[in-house]
């Protein structure tokens, strides 16, 4: 039986490759010379800390690290930025957190837009992603189109389609 799987991945080495140019882009700039800004990303827990001087540059360099992300494919809807708070030495950091997987509202949220659809189809939530199961492909290629058309929080990918 025909089925694919709904899944939100971002590809961390394209993250990684973002705050590198974006750190390159901060040592170039003149309104960046002679202060104290830092852009670094911690892998394992999928985070990226930014800390700078004044709330101006922190806009700036987030601006200039969604602009590359957005160059390297990596979608916007993957970020979701903590609020600025204070660090040592009159510094301002904020933190970037990369959401990663369907979590279980959203997949909810997805089953019930399927069924909503009427289709010969089934929905069934698997951990952090949602498989869609139907015995024509035309069907799965209809939930395909409404879940692009549709507003999601996140990123979706369409993977392991199987005919």
């Amino acid at each position: 039986m025909p089925s694919f799987d709904i899944v939100s991945r971002v590809d961390l080495q394209e993250v990684d490759n973002a705050v590198n140019i974006t750190k390159k882009a901060i040592l170039s700039r003149y309104d960046f010379r002679n202060s104290k800004t830092e852009i670094t990303i911690d892998k394992t827990d999928k985070k990226i800390h930014v800390t700078t001087e004044d709330d101006m540059k922190l806009r700036a360099v987030q601006d200039a690290l969604i602009e590359n992300l957005v160059k390297r494919k990596v979608d916007r809807k993957s970020l979701d930025p903590k609020p600025a708070e204070a660090a040592a030495h009159g510094m301002i950091q904020r933190e970037i957190a990369i959401k990663e997987g369907v979590d279980s509202d959203t997949a909810r949220t997805i089953v019930k837009m399927i069924k909503g659809k009427k289709l010969k189809v089934q929905a069934a939530i698997q951990e952090n992603q949602v498989r869609v199961t139907g015995k024509k492909i035309d069907d799965l290629q209809e939930v395909m189109q409404m879940l692009r058309v549709g507003q999601m929080t996140i990123p979706l990918q369409f993977i392991n389609m199987q005919r």
